[in-house]
């Protein structure tokens, strides 16, 4: 039968929380320039702000229906 040895490496590590942890330095974006996009990308992007229109009509829809706005319109 086999036996299994485990070896545990015995080093400590110090625990920090963050709050109480140094600041680290930023990284800087100046002169970074704009980011190219691919067709696709721009593309994804717009039908993301045009599903985000449409939801955003439709809940403002909804919302004011539900208070009894458009039923007083009619």
């Amino acid at each position: 039968m086999a036996t299994v040895i485990h070896h545990f490496d015995r080093k400590s590590y110090r625990v920090i929380h963050p709050l109480h942890d140094e600041p680290e330095a930023k990284c800087s974006s100046e002169g970074l320039g704009h980011i190219a996009m691919t067709p696709a990308v721009r593309i994804s992007l717009t039908v993301l702000r045009g599903y985000l229109i449409v939801m955003t009509v439709m809940l403002g829809y909804h919302v004011l229906d539900l208070a009894g706005v458009l039923r007083r319109l009619r």
